[in-house]
């Protein structure tokens, strides 16, 4: 499998199993990058909780997450900045190439993603009325409305806008096989040096 197109590239298909796969290759990421985290809050003794997830992206357009940040926070941020765009990279890659598989634009990301994820980032800044009860129910009806498309749900059988069915069997080699036999002959013996062995005409 070509893992750089898997994991980075925004074209084609993949399957459902293959989609599952993404998983716990994004957990390993995460892993990975809290790690590191760690060791810079080791290093520089940020008080900050540790966290590593989709929500540090919805963060960047909050501009409450940045009130009580001080220069101390500063490195361990950065790291949080390359490690969540790289599996949120990872994550819409994935899922963009699942949504092709369903026949769905990659565009599909705005209502399936994006407007659950700023609904649940400032959920608890809006009103507490029931005027907020329709968006909460939008936003988890939109969630669950993308994991049934993405995970459950079977792709394109045929070819589409995306690409071929990625679980279509290779197409078969309907060249007739090599007949080695065919493609020699024995010069006959004179008088002289022994037979050689040399490929027909038309062959070579």
């Amino acid at each position: 499998m070509d893992w750089t197109w898997y994991l980075f590239r925004f074209d084609g298909r993949i399957s459902r199993a293959r989609f599952w796969l993404a998983m716990p290759v994004l957990f390993g990421l995460m892993a990975t990058v809290a790690l590191v985290v760690v060791a810079i809050h080791g290093l520089f003794g940020s008080a900050a909780p540790i966290h590593i997830g989709a929500s540090d992206l919805f963060k960047l357009v909050d501009p409450d997450a940045y009130r009580s940040l001080t220069w101390a926070d500063l490195p361990r941020l950065l790291i949080k900045l390359v490690g969540t765009s790289l599996l949120m990279w990872v994550c819409f890659a994935t899922s963009i190439k699942r949504l092709h598989d369903r026949d769905k634009s990659g565009w599909w990301m705005v209502p399936f993603f994006a407007m659950p994820g700023l609904h649940n980032q400032f959920a608890d800044r809006l009103p507490d009325s029931y005027a907020d009860l329709p968006l909460a129910i939008a936003a988890s009806a939109l969630c669950l409305w993308g994991f049934v498309e993405m995970y459950c749900l079977k792709g394109s059988r045929k070819t589409n806008r995306f690409g071929a069915d990625p679980l279509a069997p290779p197409p078969r080699d309907t060249r007739p096989p090599w007949d080695q036999q065919s493609e020699i002959e024995m010069v006959p013996h004179k008088a002289g040096p022994p037979p050689v062995w040399r490929v027909k005409p038309g062959y070579e």
